[in-house]
């Protein structure tokens, strides 16, 4: 059961979370090319450094998956404060524990999490680290370093979870802008609003729940759902 859990969650991870490359703005038109100089430093992206980097109090990190991106805050002396889900959230003797892809899991399924301080090897875990990219693609002032690390710093403990609306980008953004924004979820509720919207949908819908009756008979439990989502896809399309 837990395996199927991890296997839709990882689905509904690579919908809801995509590369902040796709993000940023596209290159100016032809009839209106920048110079040599500022077009290289618009158009090349944001180059990964390893843990051994040199990073400032207050600067954003983000860590890219294969299947989403990881953010955290760096408060200096190799330590970094990230917001990841954990069913332990509230028990102080183990979440320093490594988190396990089973804790993981639960964590967003209890929508319990905590943000807890790991040193930057940790927090990596291998992977390159995007410094500040989020300023870019986000176009916000970010707030001084100081001010954005003892943010972090008050929210270290444990708190809710939401994988669209509460999540580790959520956290630092709040942290380092003053508000929280999540980049990856906008764009998501961009992509579930233009697959509502699509009048495709609604039949694709009508033809599976015409495919569930003639598997399973009519029922009430097959032809209401036959008829009432394809109907409310159509009428919000």
């Amino acid at each position: 059961m837990l395996d199927t859990l991890t296997f839709l969650l990882e689905k509904l991870f690579l919908l809801a979370h995509v590369k902040l490359t796709s993000l940023l703005p596209p290159p100016p038109p032809r009839g209106r090319e920048p110079p040599p100089a500022s077009r290289d430093r618009e158009e090349s992206p944001p180059q990964p450094v390893g843990p051994e980097h040199r990073f400032s109090r207050g600067d954003l990190l983000e860590v890219p998956r294969t299947l989403f991106t990881h953010f955290g805050i760096y408060l200096g002396d190799g330590r970094v404060a990230h917001l990841i889900p954990d069913v332990l959230a509230g028990d102080g003797r183990r979440v320093q524990e490594t988190v396990t892809n089973t804790r993981l899991v639960l964590g967003v399924l209890s929508k319990r999490a905590s943000v807890r301080v790991d040193l930057v090897e940790d927090f990596a875990y291998g992977a390159g680290i995007l410094l500040n990219a989020t300023d870019r693609a986000a176009c916000r002032c970010a707030l001084p370093g100081e001010e954005v690390a003892r943010r972090a710093e008050r929210l270290v403990g444990s708190v809710s979870y939401s994988l669209l609306w509460n999540n580790c980008e959520h956290f630092v953004t709040h942290c380092r802008y003053g508000s929280a924004q999540s980049l990856q979820t906008d764009k998501f509720c961009e992509w579930l609003k233009s697959l509502i919207r699509d009048q495709r949908s609604a039949a694709l819908t009508a033809l599976l729940g015409l495919l569930s009756m003639a598997c399973w008979g009519v029922s009430p439990g097959t032809s209401l759902p036959s008829l009432l989502v394809p109907f409310t896809l159509w009428m919000v399309s």
